[in-house]
């Protein structure tokens, strides 16, 4: 018969979770091991525990996490950065100096009327400014194409003067005539946008009167120029520098080969010649149904009494 005092086996053992772990002996004599601790618990007795625990971590480093430590990472001197400050500020001022400027020329140039051209053609390389489908009114477009025609004709026919005469002194025909027929381009290419072409362009631009009348001058010297080439009267080195008819007539029975090469430039300046002709007819046709006849009459009526005066 168990004793009045000897616990209940079928009693709820209450655990604390937050007392240290212990097991506890299930029978007189037995031995139980656990969390790593050996005891023997005794009839009547209180079982004694050893608690065993996991070796502790080594100590951290006394500076692991220090706020107040200080990082080595190199940053400039004061001096050097003012001294970057002070050149940024010299060339935002430059910059500030060059904008005014440059506002300043493009005030100054608007108010004298002068206008900027950029240079836009050829397309592969710009040499003139060149914009007739937005700077020329609609109803002078036509003609004034057809005159760049004329001039775009006269470089044509200036270099095919150089390849015929070229032709011609290869056979034999004296260098001087290879001397005159490279002047003659290098000479009428610019003179001819100079002095003709590019008045015309103005003038039909701005409808000036007095671009008209320089135009109508140098335009003239043009097409007599292209008359005597045509020809090729023997006036300078017997006319051979120029392809003209007679000369084309005097060279084709020494050798054929100069002979076609010096009538496709006959063809070429009398087509030249026809085309300019037209062309001078049509511009001063506008020049007087516009009225800038009259108007370049009295230009010139009071440059006459200014200069009286």
């Amino acid at each position: 018969m168990a004793g009045r005092y000897d616990s209940n086996p079928f009693d709820e053992e209450e655990v604390n979770p937050f007392s240290e772990p212990a097991v506890r002996g299930k029978g007189p004599g037995q031995s139980n091991f656990g969390g790593g601790a050996f005891y023997t618990t005794h009839p009547g007795s209180v079982p004694a525990a050893t608690n065993s625990r996991l070796s502790p971590l080594p100590p951290e480093p006394a500076d692991f996490y220090n706020p107040g430590a200080t990082m080595d990472i190199p940053l400039e001197s004061t001096k050097d950065l003012k001294k970057k400050e002070k050149e940024l500020q010299a060339k935002e001022a430059e910059l500030k100096k060059r904008e005014q400027s440059t506002i300043l020329s493009s005030f100054l140039l608007f108010a004298a009327g002068i206008v900027i051209e950029e240079k836009n053609w050829p397309p592969f390389f710009p040499l003139i400014h060149h914009d007739i489908a937005n700077e020329i009114p609609i109803h002078l477009q036509r003609l004034q194409y057809i005159a760049f025609t004329t001039f775009l004709g006269l470089v044509l026919c200036l270099l095919w003067n150089i390849i015929a005469v070229t032709t011609a002194w290869i056979k034999g025909e004296g260098v001087k005539i290879w001397f005159l027929a490279i002047i003659y381009f290098i000479a009428g290419v610019p003179g001819g946008y100079v002095l003709w072409y590019r008045p015309l362009y103005r003038a039909m631009r701005t409808e000036s009167a007095l671009k008209f009348g320089w135009f109508f001058l140098f335009y003239m010297l043009h097409i007599g120029f292209c008359i005597l080439a045509a020809v090729a009267p023997p006036i300078i080195f017997k006319g051979k520098s120029l392809t003209g008819i007679l000369v084309a007539v005097d060279v084709i029975g020494n050798s054929a080969l100069v002979g076609i090469f010096y009538f496709i430039g006959f063809g070429l300046f009398c087509l030249e010649t026809v085309l300019s002709i037209w062309v001078i007819q049509q511009v001063y046709m506008y020049f007087r149904g516009s009225g800038k006849a009259a108007e370049m009459k009295r230009e010139a009526a009071r440059g006459a009494m200014r200069a009286a005066i």
